[in-house]
């Protein structure tokens, strides 16, 4: 069994090896005091540090010469970056630049044996935050989409989600995850549909954001038909790439986190809305990940203005843009914008949060929310704040939600 910390201790310094319970103590005491510990919330967005454990997950590569020679660099190359990760691991400064949690390396102390020590470190946050699901992302794999190799990042993509469902998901049916789709190779990608979309725990299906392929080229149609057939929604998680040409001028991480994390889901879903994905596949759901909420209403006024002058080339909308982003189109609330409180409650508005948004706390990352954000919005009534810390995730991913969380 997983031991308790002790009770009323002072973190003097967050690091590397602070207990997560130490940490989030904070965040249990706002939920109680918000009196929204006992609700049904659901964290769509939370991360382990999939490099930590990288050496379990290449022995899950399938091509045998591949694993070979990343199980020997594992063990050769003491120090290295793990192999085949193309992350900018030089940047990791970052921890040290603003809040500092210990997302740079969770190394805190896990007595338990009995499961996988991920599983621990997440029940960890599940308790401390209150949550009833929690929905696990990789970390430095968010970069894995500007690959130099494609076949690397189909490679580490399988053997990443094989390792996920066979060793994280199946031990706490409370952590779910969405399944790496290896979005440069279409045919790969339908592959893994194939073959994970019947896993225990997996709810949907992840696209890293950070990448140059354009979704509305024709070799997705059929990724985007087998998900729209088994009701299993597509995320778009964002992420940064500082050697993207149209931010490489950016000189501070404080800029590159502003804007690369927005910059990718914008482009994605302007070509995603113009090209008239929601129209081909009316019933396929996507789900907007880690871009804030700032940017919507912006690409919403944006989108409809041009379109009204340039409806010939948008051939397929029945309606405005703004409508298909603010009907078809799912958005996780981290980081929330908050420093206008008008702007943000007609942002909330523009997007039809009390529908369309999921609570989520992006932990353990520099700037995570907890629950008890969405609670103090002064503009949301009691419904509201219930449906985007958990109803609305369980009518988008079918979860089970107690009789009494219902309303």
């Amino acid at each position: 069994m997983d031991t308790q910390p002790g009770k009323d201790r002072k973190i003097e310094e967050i690091g590397i090896y602070s207990d997560t319970r130490d940490i989030l103590a904070h965040a249990r005491h706002e939920a109680e005091k918000e009196g929204i510990d006992d609700w049904f919330i659901v964290d769509v967005d939370a991360h382990h540090m999939e490099s930590i454990s990288w050496a379990e997950i290449v022995q899950h590569i399938e091509d045998p010469v591949i694993r070979d020679q990343a199980v020997r660099f594992q063990q050769e190359r003491v120090g290295a970056p793990p192999y085949g990760i193309n992350a900018d691991l030089g940047l990791r400064y970052q921890d040290v630049g603003g809040r500092i949690p210990h997302q740079l390396d969770m190394r805190e102390t896990v007595e338990d044996k009995s499961v996988h020590r991920d599983v621990t470190l997440t029940r960890r946050a599940i308790d401390s935050l209150c949550l009833d699901y929690i929905v696990v992302f990789p970390t430095p794999m968010l970069q894995l989409g500007m690959h130099p190799q494609i076949d690397m990042e189909v490679t580490l993509g399988r053997a990443y989600t094989r390792w996920l469902v066979e060793t994280i998901l199946p031990a706490d049916k409370r952590i779910k995850s969405f399944a790496y789709l290896p979005f440069n190779s279409p045919q790969a990608a339908i592959k893994m549909v194939e073959d994970f979309a019947d896993c225990d725990g997996i709810i949907g299906f992840c696209v890293t954001s950070a990448r140059y392929k354009p979704v509305y080229h024709n070799d997705y149609m059929r990724l985007y038909a087998m998900l729209e057939e088994r009701g299993l929604p597509i995320a778009f998680h964002a992420g940064y790439h500082w050697n993207d040409p149209s931010l490489a001028t950016i000189n501070r991480f404080l800029g590159m986190h502003a804007l690369g994390f927005v910059w990718c889901n914008m482009v994605h879903m302007t070509n995603w809305i113009l090209n008239g994905i929601p129209e081909r596949f009316p019933k396929l759901k996507s789900l907007w990940v880690e871009s804030g909420l700032a940017w919507v209403p912006f690409l919403q006024q944006r989108l409809d203005e041009q379109y009204l002058m340039r409806t010939s080339e948008a051939p397929l909308l029945k309606k405005l843009p703004s409508d298909y982003m603010r009907e078809s189109c799912w958005y996780s609330s981290q980081p929330m914008e908050r420093t206008n409180m008008k702007a943000t409650a007609l942002t909330f508005e523009m997007i039809n949060a009390e529908t369309q948004l999921l609570y989520s706390s992006d932990w353990p990352h520099f700037d995570f929310d907890t629950p008890s954000i969405v609670a103090k919005l002064p503009f949301l009534g009691e419904q509201a704040q219930r449906n985007i810390l958990g109803l609305n995730a369980a009518r988008l991913f079918n979860l089970e939600v107690p009789g009494t969380a219902l309303s």
